[in-house]
C-alpha cells in the first residue's frame, strides 16, 4: 500500500514538473501575445470610449454615432463593401474552377499551375507599377481601345478605379487560392466519386452533390482568407494613387491611415472596432452557412 502511495506521489511530481517544464516553454509565446495583442484590444477600447487621449473624458457611445455619421467613413465604408461584394465570391468562384481544371485531364497541368502561383513571387511595387503603365491615361490599356476607336479611360481618377483594383486583386489572389483547392480536391473520397459514376451520376450532378459538400470547409477558409485581403487591398490603392485617390478608391484603411496621420485616436478606434463587429458577423453567419450545407459529410 505504501509504495503504491510513493508511486502515485512519484507521479505526481513528474507530472507537475513536466507542466512547470512546458509553461516554461509556452510562456514567451503567451507574454507575447498578451502584450502585442491583448493589450493593445483593450487600449482601442478604451480609446473608443474616450473624448481625446489627453482629457480621458469618458463619453460612452460618442464616438461610434459622430463616426457613423462621418461623410469620410461613410464613403470608405460604402467603397470597400462593393469591392468585397464582387471581389471575394469572383476569386472563390474562378480560382476553384481553375483547381477543377487543374484536377481534369489536360496538357501542360504542371507549368500553367506554376504560372498562376507567379504573382505571389512579385513584389507589390513592381505589380503596381506594372498597373500604372497599363491604366494610364495614355497606357498600354487606352492604346488598345484607340485600335477599336474607343474612347480613352482614366482609369486611376473615374469610377472605372474599382475595376482596376479588382483585376489586381483577383491577379494576386487567384494561385493561392488554387493551391488550396486542389488540396481539398485531392483528398475527396475516390470510391465515393467512383461509385457515383457507376450509378450513371453526370459530372453536374457529382459536383454539386458530392464535390462541393466535401469541399464547403474549404470554400469556407478561402471565401475568409479573400474577405480579410480584400480588407487590405490598401496597399495596392495607395501605391497607385496615393493618400486621397478619387472618391470610387477611397478605401476603410485610407481613412484609418489618415485618421492615423490627424492622431485621432478616438475615432481611429471606434471605426476599427466597427470593422471587427462587422468582420465577426460576416464571419459568423459563414460558419452557420457550412455547417448547415456540410453536416451531413461523414
Amino acid at each position: 500500500m505504501r509504495k503504491k502511495v510513493k508511486a502515485n506521489k512519484k507521479s505526481r511530481t513528474l507530472k507537475g514538473s513536466e507542466r512547470a517544464t512546458e509553461l516554461t516553454f509556452i510562456a514567451p509565446s503567451l507574454l507575447g501575445v498578451l502584450v502585442f495583442f491583448i493589450l493593445p484590444f483593450f487600449v482601442v477600447i478604451y480609446y473608443s470610449v474616450i473624448d481625446n487621449p489627453i482629457n480621458s473624458e469618458f463619453v460612452f457611445l460618442d464616438n461610434f454615432k459622430a463616426i457613423i455619421k462621418n461623410e469620410a467613413f461613410i464613403l470608405a465604408a460604402k467603397n470597400t463593401t462593393i469591392f468585397s461584394v464582387i471581389a471575394v465570391p469572383l476569386v472563390v468562384i474562378l480560382s476553384l474552377m481553375l483547381a477543377l481544371l487543374l484536377d481534369s485531364k489536360i496538357p501542360f497541368k504542371s507549368q500553367l499551375r506554376a504560372s498562376f502561383l507567379c504573382p505571389m513571387m512579385v513584389p507589390i511595387a513592381s505589380v503596381v507599377l506594372i498597373w500604372q503603365v497599363m491604366f494610364h491615361k495614355n497606357g498600354t490599356v487606352n492604346q488598345i481601345l484607340e485600335i477599336f476607336e474607343a474612347q480613352p479611360v482614366d482609369w486611376l481618377k473615374s469610377n472605372q478605379g474599382m475595376i482596376v483594383v479588382i483585376i489586381m486583386f483577383l491577379w494576386k489572389n487567384l494561385g493561392y487560392n488554387m493551391i488550396l483547392f486542389l488540396a481539398a480536391i485531392s483528398n475527396i473520397p475516390g470510391d465515393i466519386m467512383e461509385v457515383a459514376t457507376l450509378e450513371g451520376a453526370g459530372p453536374v450532378y457529382k459536383f454539386f452533390h458530392l464535390k462541393l459538400r466535401y469541399l464547403s470547409p474549404t470554400i469556407l477558409f478561402v471565401t475568409i482568407l479573400s474577405l480579410i485581403n480584400s480588407f487590405k487591398i490598401f496597399r495596392e490603392v495607395y501605391l497607385l494613387t496615393g493618400d486621397y485617390p478619387f472618391d470610387a478608391l477611397y478605401m476603410l484603411q485610407h481613412f484609418m491611415n489618415n485618421t492615423f496621420n490627424l492622431l485621432e485616436y478616438q475615432k481611429l478606434s471606434s471605426a476599427a472596432i466597427i470593422m471587427s463587429l462587422v468582420m465577426v458577423v460576416i464571419i459568423g453567419i459563414m460558419f452557420i452557412v457550412e455547417y448547415w450545407f456540410g453536416k451531413d459529410v461523414e
